[in-house]
């Protein structure tokens, strides 16, 4: 039974019509009712007539109503971190760390969500609940329930757990480390941190900012990696901590932690006094075992090898020259190895920068000795008149500012603003460019493969990269100090993530870095829709680019809710 709308002349007439089969089985239609001409029909009399239909055959009399959706929220990034969270086992590490019979609430979970913010839209605290409750849908996480004490309360718990966390963890990645865990490679960055009161224990401190060179108000972390570049430990410092004074701590917490034979340090320029050479040392020979060390010599110390490399640099610099690649060579330097790698074309950049730098220098210095002269000859020019003592002080803050009070030097105690080049440093200074100096214990093995293990160093620091970048653990709001702690703790367990992740994008050979996969799949939706009194859960259908992403890192494709 259908309607029809039938034409008589200029009107046009609706009807209901019933199709059926004669005898001879041949469809044939007839006419049930006529409704009536369509122009003086009112929707009043077509919705009650409706309402008549669906009530002969049991149906709400009601229309259906217009499909109500939901505002969608980001699904495919938070679950790719779900799955590798729980395929590395943090989910029960952290379960097992942070087990209390007085908390009414599942602290991993909240941490998890802290985590998992770091890396995807990270935010302050209060923030993060914005996030849940707006923006992101992470499995088994009801974000709308979470709340701003939580969130604080489990940071606490994270802190007080912090060294069962930290070894429950590296528990958790031991099967994606070496078999020794022999090498590890260890870096020092501060991070800027706001407030200015004080507070007892406070670790905030004013020191240099490795950002921006500057004096400010921060702490200092430590982060332990692998050969890999799987972190594996770290450590918060006050902010004015002498890099040399944290190396001893974290090494004697890994002989604590780890059952472990050698040691291999690796570790940047900062870090290299003797002090720390003899603790090495000196662990070594207290715990029954090989630590050994690879530093790097700090440019500030490059004037005691002026002599050593007048006699090394023609050797360097002819072999690179003949071979077009970086020449390594090796000496005894104090009683220990040294290694020196030259690399020709760095040093031709070195030489040409410097070179420019002492030209600019010379010529303002003979502007200003022009000028004075102009003033003797009683031609003072435009502005303040000047004195040989404001040259002086112009041109010693210059030289300053590029670091070039070694070759251009202003003879301060003259009566008459003056200065020389020293051409015998500044030959001395080419003969070091293109130089890496590092100090070794390690005596088995060659030079080449020394520098190498020095080379990779460069991927902790990529490291504090991703921490201050894709991370964003700075700047740092929190101020009592086990909070600072808690936060550091977040932004390293994100790091693990982070790196396990880049590790298997790497190994599948993907040209997507971890941000720009999870920028990618965070395009996957979730979606709710309501009709007819009923919810409708639904998934953003993958693309084939967001499903080759899911292939690469080992991770199943999410399926639609049942």
């Amino acid at each position: 039974m259908y309607t029809r709308i039938t034409q008589s002349g200029p009107r046009r007439y609706l009807q209901l019509v019933q199709g059926y089969r004669d005898e001879s089985g041949r469809v044939r239609q007839r006419v049930i009712a006529n409704l009536g001409r369509l122009d003086q029909l009112q929707a009043s009399d077509l919705e009650a007539l409706i309402k008549g239909l669906q009530r002969a055959v049991g149906r709400p009399e009601s229309l259906p109503e217009a499909p109500r959706f939901e505002t969608s929220k980001a699904f495919g990034d938070t679950w790719v971190l779900h799955q590798l969270w729980h395929e590395l086992g943090l989910d029960d590490a952290l379960r097992r760390a942070l087990r209390s019979s007085r908390r009414q609430f599942d602290a991993e979970s909240v941490i998890r969500a802290m985590v998992f913010n770091r890396l995807v839209a990270p935010c302050s605290k209060l923030g993060v609940l914005e996030w849940l409750r707006e923006e992101a849908c992470i499995p088994e996480i009801d974000g709308k329930t979470i709340h701003h004490k939580q969130l604080l309360r489990a940071m606490d718990a994270l802190e007080a757990k912090k060294d069962t966390v930290e070894k429950l963890v590296a528990k958790q990645l031991r099967p994606l480390l070496d078999q020794d865990l022999s090498v590890i490679f260890y870096d020092v960055t501060t991070v800027r941190i706001h407030g200015t009161h004080q507070v007892e224990g406070d670790i905030r401190d004013y020191g240099l900012s490795k950002d921006t060179d500057g004096i400010g108000r921060q702490f200092a972390l430590g982060v332990v990696q692998t050969a890999d570049g799987l972190p594996v430990a770290h450590e918060v410092f006050e902010g004015n901590v002498a890099e040399t004074r944290t190396l001893a701590p974290m090494i004697e917490r890994l002989l604590k932690r780890f059952a472990l034979r050698r040691v291999v340090v690796v570790a940047d320029r900062g870090l290299l006094s003797f002090d720390n050479v003899a603790t090495l040392e000196a662990l070594g020979q207290e715990q029954g075992l090989s630590v050994d060390y690879i530093l790097a010599v700090p440019g500030r110390r490059y004037g005691e090898f002026t002599e050593l490399m007048a006699r090394l640099h023609p050797q360097l610099d002819g072999a690179a020259a003949e071979s077009n690649q970086e020449a390594v060579t090796e000496t005894v330097w104090q009683g220990r190895r040294l290694v020196v790698a030259h690399n020709r074309e760095r040093a031709v950049e070195q030489t040409a920068a410097r070179r420019r730098t002492v030209e600019r220098l010379d010529k303002l210095g003979e502007r200003l000795a022009q000028r004075l002269d102009s003033q003797d000859a009683g031609r003072p020019g435009r502005g303040r008149r000047s004195s040989d003592r404001s040259a002086y002080q112009r041109f010693h803050k210059a030289v300053l500012e590029k670091r070039m009070s070694g070759i251009v030097k202003a003879d301060l105690a003259a009566a008459r603003f003056s200065y020389t080049i020293d051409e015998d440093a500044w030959a001395a200074a080419e003969r070091l460019d293109g130089k890496l100096l590092l100090v070794t214990s390690l005596e088995d093995l060659p030079a080449e493969e020394i520098v190498a293990r020095y080379r990779s160093l460069a991927d902790i620091e990529r490291g504090f990269r991703v921490l201050k970048s894709e991370i964003e653990i700075a700047p740092v709001y929190h101020r009592l100090p086990e909070r600072i702690r808690a936060h550091a703790l977040i932004c390293f367990l994100a790091l693990v993530l982070y790196r396990v992740l880049r590790g298997r994008l790497k190994a599948a050979g993907s040209a997507h870095s971890p941000e720009r996969m999870l920028r990618t799949l965070r395009q996957i939706q979730r979606h709710t829709v309501h009709v007819g009194g009923r919810a409708y859960e639904g998934l953003t259908r993958p693309s084939p680019q967001q499903l080759e992403l899911f292939k690469e890192a080992g991770i199943e494709a999410p399926k639609e809710p049942s």
